[in-house]
């Protein structure tokens, strides 16, 4: 059977944009309450800036309804000029425009499964996506507040309502000062107010949010409400006690683990969870995201059909930049003995896609090499 997603414009040779269906629904949605969807992998690798339709979704919780007009950020702690700023007051700030992929620390969480169950959402690879984000540097806000000397840490707090077990939470975040206090050409982090050019949709973190390039996706908040600065990483409970690489979830286990930060080198194949081929030679497509290190570019993507005994390097397109993803092509030989396509990749900064990862009990952070199943017709 041909998968869904397959263009064939002959049996032994022709050009495939794998995983493509337009007739399906823009997003396909993990869980609808809270929202969590991502595209099909075919609409991700179309273009090299993601349409907000066909970008990730990812929420802890019902979407907050927020009225613009009343809203208002608070920036306290260690400061000396605790801040309540205004929509207003923000856009009177100098603007940046910085491209930057997020990425969830769970994309490809399902591959996981193979070797024992995990829990959340059941990403498959699409959980990925790259925007043009418009907003004021953090660091010049934390420069209006002036921090204390002993400033070591930024948190951020959403205005959603997550409900657990000992009560409602916001979702929260927190990253290093130095990172927080990063400017241009080293992008530190934003607020966010605009995605593509347009104002953020409620899925998006509508009225502000934060993006910070390089790090997983967890620690750039939306609907941020608050700003708390600290000389200690975030006590929320998705700092402390989650988005951590964990074996077992005993309490000793969260607290010897670290937040996760950076996310790591990762490339996947825009194909079918199968894909049928006669024998001949095709064309795939995918994409690949070097590590959140500034300055990380890809070095190369390969491509193998006889279970990696060789590998054919792919073509990189798209604007190589920092904390950016790029999309690939290659053109593939499928013999009567092909049984997958694999996918693996390196960056300039030692990133390399390993041929397996350690299985981690919440399944973050999968980035061993991309395999699609091949039944030869």
């Amino acid at each position: 059977m041909i998968g869904s997603g397959l263009l064939i414009a002959g049996l032994s040779q022709c050009d495939l944009a794998l995983g493509q269906s337009p007739d399906e629904k823009d997003l396909i949605f993990r869980t609808t309450d809270p929202r969590n969807a991502e595209p099909a992998l075919g609409d991700l690798v179309k273009h090299w800036i993601t349409p907000v339709k066909h970008f990730y979704v990812r929420s802890h919780a019902p979407n907050p309804v927020i009225d613009p007009e009343s809203f208002t950020l608070q920036v306290e702690g260690l400061v000396k000029k605790p801040l309540t700023l205004s929509l207003d007051a923000l856009s009177k700030l100098k603007q940046h425009t910085v491209t930057a992929t997020l990425t969830c620390a769970g994309n490809r969480r399902a591959e996981f499964n193979k070797e024992g169950k995990v829990g959340g959402v059941q990403w498959q690879a699409g959980a990925i996506g790259n925007a043009k984000w418009t907003g004021v540097q953090l660091a010049d806000v934390l420069e209006m507040a002036q921090l204390t000397d002993n400033a070591r840490h930024v948190w951020f707090e959403g205005l959603d309502e997550i409900k657990r077990d000992n009560g409602t939470i916001p979702f929260g975040a927190s990253i290093p000062i130095e990172k927080a206090m990063q400017t241009e050409p080293d992008i530190g982090a934003l607020l966010v107010t605009q995605m593509n050019g347009r104002p953020l949709t409620a899925d998006h973190g509508f009225p502000l949010r934060t993006v910070v390039p390089g790090y997983i996706g967890a620690r750039s908040v939306k609907w941020l409400g608050k700003i708390l600065v600290s000389d200690q990483p975030s006590t929320n409970h998705y700092v402390a006690t989650a988005y951590k690489i964990v074996k077992q979830t005993k309490p000793l286990d969260w607290k010897e683990a670290g937040p996760i930060y950076r996310f790591p080198i990762n490339a996947a194949i825009a194909a079918d969870e199968e894909i049928s081929l006669g024998p001949g030679t095709f064309r795939i497509s995918g994409y690949v995201l070097p590590s959140g290190i500034s300055g990380a570019r890809i070095r190369r993507v390969q491509v193998s059909t006889d279970s990696g005994d060789t590998w054919v390097n792919a073509e990189l397109t798209g604007a190589e930049q920092d904390y950016c993803w790029r999309l690939w092509n290659a053109k593939i030989k499928v013999t009567e003995s092909t049984t997958e396509v694999i996918a693996r990749a390196t960056d300039t900064k030692g990133g390399f896609m390993p041929y397996r990862v350690p299985w981690n009990a919440k399944g973050y952070l999968q980035n061993s090499w991309y395999r699609v199943p091949v039944k030869v017709q």
